[in-house]
């Protein structure tokens, strides 16, 4: 199977292989991410700074993908405090209620499926992590003049980074505890909550042991009640960030009630889309190459929206020869009101479909992004966490 297929298979048997429906999965980026701030935690416990080299990273990738993956290391060398970094890892992806690849692999191994001589091998499936598969697929050619390409790189820098903005918000909607998709949107757009907002956050929500999305929204909501027995003390620091706070727990609850209230996912999936694309654009000329990159990734997901609910139709009525039946909207399953149910397995769909994408070519620029060669990308993770 396709590393899609797998995923498939995990989706089609999940309430065996996970606790939550709406676990989120980890592609080979967000992996890749998750290990280097692991790995910069254990050197901030062991040194005392918040920092790790790119040579390190690539390095323990290699070996933590073979290691995990239970494929040959002896050749490779692990990194000191390697099992510490992997239980940080494997923490941090617990608590945001993630899965990453080889999770779900392993998993999908275990079942006992007619599947199990089509399902993808250990070494296969490294080696697309480690994008070792994709090599062949470079599009860079000597033969193309240097000034377009400079340009359309420019632009496709900007439509990558659109579309992960994309995929953060609908990843929160989806699972709030998950901070990788935080991290990407809390300041996208400018809402005041820079570095600091979010260093202040981030020790808020340890502090409490909960995800950095529940802290922000326990805090404003507590504050919204008012009264002397509920509002935070006056010298709690998220209090200098309020309004940026307001501003964003506002804005998800707006994409969440598209979700509890429109019952059509199609109809539900095209609104949150045209919001989000409202509130990216605002202030933006629509020349603006930003602009233009918001809109095209709108187009495409609300087209492939479309068509993920097409193709489900179609499979239903193929199998059964009926139509489902449309679910009362009064039902509950696992803290999901049935109303927006549909509209969350869809957008679960579009997360899974992003996870299975080939890895980001240029490592450096993933893992150290600087804010001045794409505008609106704010810090890096490593800058954001430290």
């Amino acid at each position: 199977m396709s590393v899609l297929d797998m995923i498939k298979e995990f989706r089609r048997n999940w309430r065996a292989l996970c606790s939550s429906e709406r676990t989120t999965l980890c592609g080979p980026d967000s992996m890749l991410l998750a290990l280097q701030l692991s790995m910069a935690e254990n050197n901030k416990q062991h040194s005392g700074e918040f920092t790790v080299s790119l040579s390190d990273v690539l390095l323990t990738w290699k070996y933590f993908l073979h290691e995990k993956l239970s494929l040959p290391t002896e050749s490779m060398k692990a990194v000191d405090h390697y099992e510490d970094i992997k239980k940080a890892y494997d923490d941090f992806l617990k608590n945001s209620n993630m899965l990453d690849l080889i999770d779900v692999y392993k998993k999908c191994s275990n079942l006992a499926s007619s599947c199990e001589n089509t399902m993808i091998s250990s070494s296969q499936l490294r080696d697309f992590l480690s994008g070792t598969q994709c090599a062949v697929h470079d599009e860079s050619s000597p033969q193309v003049p240097a000034s377009p390409v400079k340009h359309s790189r420019e632009d496709e820098q900007v439509r990558i980074l659109v579309k992960k903005i994309f995929f953060s918000y609908l990843g929160l909607l989806v699972n709030s505890k998950n901070d990788l998709a935080l991290a990407q949107v809390l300041n996208i757009p400018d809402r005041g909550l820079g570095r600091e907002a979010f260093t202040t956050l981030k020790h808020a929500a340890r502090e409490k042991q909960l995800s950095m999305f529940l802290m922000a929204t326990s805090f404003i909501r507590t504050l919204e009640l008012g009264g002397k027995g509920y509002a935070p003390s006056p010298s709690d620091p998220l209090r200098a960030h309020v309004k940026g706070l307001s501003d964003f727990i506002n804005f998800i609850d707006k994409l969440d009630e598209i979700l509890g209230e429109i019952r059509n996912p199609s109809l539900a999936g095209g609104r949150i889309l045209s919001v989000l694309k409202m509130q990216l654009t605002k202030g933006h000329n629509s020349g603006d190459p930003f602009y233009k990159a918001v809109e095209e990734v709108v187009r495409d997901l609300d087209l492939r929206i479309k068509n993920i609910i097409s193709s489900q139709e179609g499979e239903a009525v193929s199998t059964t020869g009926v139509s489902p039946a449309a679910p009362k909207s009064f039902a509950i399953n696992h803290d999901t009101a049935y109303c927006g149910r549909d509209a969350v397995k869809i957008l679960l769909i579009l997360l899974d479909e992003d996870a299975a994408s080939a890895p980001t070519r240029n490592r450096a620029e993933l893992l150290y992004n600087d804010e001045s060669a794409v505008p609106h990308s704010g810090a890096s993770f490593l800058t954001l966490f430290r």
